[in-house]
C-alpha cells in the first residue's frame, strides 16, 4: 500500500524520513493536500521520533494583571479603554492572593500577560514579580510577551536589554509566546496595527534568549491571513531558532471570533486545526515541542491533535483569567483537573507526563 495518494506528499515524506528541511513551497503543499490521514501520519512520525509516546501537561494558572490597553487589535475581545466600566488593574496584593490559591492547587507556573497599560509605572511589574518571588520562590513566573516588552522599552524610554535584565532580576523566569499573531505584512497591520511588527517581535525574542531566558512562540490563524502567511510565519520562527535557540514550544492559536471586530468570520474548523498542528510539526523542525492548546481547540480536537504532531496539551489552568475566558471555545470553560488531563492523554494512547515550565518532569501528585 502506498503512503499517500498525493504524489507531492510522498516526495515530502521521503525528505522528512531523511531528516531534510522542508521548503516554503513544500509547506504550501502540506496545507493543500486532501490526504489528511497521511499528513497526520507524517507529523506523528516526527513527533514519535522526538518524544515517543510522551505527552506533557502542567498545572498552571493564568493571571491577567490588567485589561486596559492602548492597542485595539481586531481579533481581541479582552482589551478595554481606561474609562470603560469593566476596565481593571489588579493590585500586587491581589496578584499574591491569586498566586497563593494557585500554589495551593499544585500550580508550578503563573502565566502573566495583560494589556499595554500606559497608566502603570515600570515599578508595578518589578514590584509584582519580586513580591511574588518573595512569597512563592518556587513558582515559575512565565510573564510578558514580546509586544509588552516592546511597549515598555518605548514607553518607559529604556533599552531592550535594560527592560529584560530588570524584569529578570525581579523574578521573571521565562516569557510566553503571545503577540506573534501573524508576521506577514500587510496582514499583520490589518489586524493589529498598534503592535510592533514581526521583525521587532523576533528581534526581542532573540534578546530574551541571549539574556538566558526561554520563550515560547505562537501563531494566530483562521482569520484574514493566507496559507502563504502561515508558512512564512513558520519559516521566520525556524530562522530565529537557528540563531538563538531559545524557543521551547510552538503553540498554534485558533482564532475565536466571538466578541471581536472580526466576529463575522467563521474561524478555523477542525480540519484546519489538525492540519496546522501537523504542518507546524513538519516545518518548524528545530522546535522540540508543539502544543495543542485545548482551551482554543476544544478538548476532542486537542486530543486528536496528539496524533497529528502535538506532544503537549498545556495545563490545568486552575483559573483561566479574563483573557483566557475571552477565547475559550467550549462555553468559556478554562479549567481542567489533573485527572481529566491524564485521562485525555491516556485515552488517546499516550503516556501523560507532568512537567514544569521548562519541561522538567514533575512527579504527579494525587488528583
Amino acid at each position: 500500500m502506498q503512503f499517500s495518494f498525493d504524489t507531492k506528499l510522498n516526495s515530502i515524506a521521503a525528505k522528512v524520513e531523511a531528516g531534510e528541511r522542508l521548503t516554503f513551497d513544500e509547506g504550501i503543499a502540506l496545507y493543500k493536500t486532501d490526504d489528511l490521514n497521511a499528513l497526520g501520519k507524517l507529523a506523528d512520525f516526527v513527533r514519535r521520533k522526538k518524544h515517543g509516546r510522551t505527552t506533557y501537561f502542567n498545572v498552571n494558572r493564568h493571571f491577567n494583571h490588567t485589561n486596559i490597553c492602548v492597542a485595539d487589535c481586531k481579533f481581541c475581545g479582552f482589551y478595554r479603554r481606561a474609562r470603560q466600566e469593566d476596565a481593571y488593574t489588579h493590585s500586587i496584593e491581589e496578584g499574591i492572593e491569586i498566586a497563593r490559591n494557585a500554589v495551593a492547587e499544585g500550580a508550578t507556573e503563573l502565566h502573566i500577560v495583560g494589556g499595554l497599560n500606559s497608566k502603570l509605572p515600570f515599578a508595578y511589574y518589578t514590584d509584582l514579580f519580586s513580591s511574588l518571588k518573595r512569597e512563592f520562590p518556587n513558582l515559575h513566573l512565565k510573564a510578558l510577551t514580546m509586544v509588552e516588552l516592546d511597549f515598555m522599552a518605548r514607553f518607559y524610554k529604556m533599552s531592550d536589554e535594560e527592560v529584560i535584565e530588570r524584569l529578570k532580576a525581579a523574578g521573571m523566569d521565562s516569557c510566553p509566546g503571545g503577540g506573534a499573531e501573524i508576521f506577514a505584512e500587510p496582514t499583520r497591520s490589518r489586524i493589529c496595527d498598534h503592535k510592533c511588527d514581526g521583525n521587532r517581535w523576533l528581534e526581542l525574542a532573540g534578546k530574551v534568549h541571549k539574556a538566558g531566558l526561554k520563550t515560547n512562540a505562537t501563531m494566530l490563524y483562521g482569520h484574514i491571513e493566507t496559507i502563504e502567511d502561515r508558512v512564512d510565519h513558520f519559516i521566520k520562527l525556524r530562522q530565529q531558532q537557528d540563531k538563538t535557540d531559545g524557543f521551547q514550544c510552538f503553540i498554534p492559536l485558533a482564532f475565536y471570533p466571538n466578541g471581536t471586530a472580526l466576529s463575522s468570520l467563521p474561524g478555523p474548523d477542525a480540519i484546519d486545526n489538525l492540519k496546522t498542528i501537523a504542518v507546524s510539526r513538519l516545518m518548524i523542525d528545530n522546535f522540540d515541542h508543539i502544543k495543542a492548546y485545548w482551551v482554543m481547540l476544544g478538548k476532542h480536537t486537542a486530543q486528536t491533535a496528539l496524533h497529528f504532531g502535538a506532544n503537549d496539551l498545556d495545563g490545568t489552568i486552575t483559573d483561566g483569567g479574563e483573557l483566557t475566558e475571552s477565547y475559550a471555545v467550549e462555553n468559556g470553560e478554562v479549567k481542567m483537573s489533573r485527572a481529566e488531563l491524564i485521562t485525555m492523554i491516556e485515552n488517546a494512547g499516550f503516556e501523560a507526563v507532568e512537567r514544569d515550565t521548562v519541561y522538567n518532569r514533575v512527579e504527579c501528585q494525587a488528583a
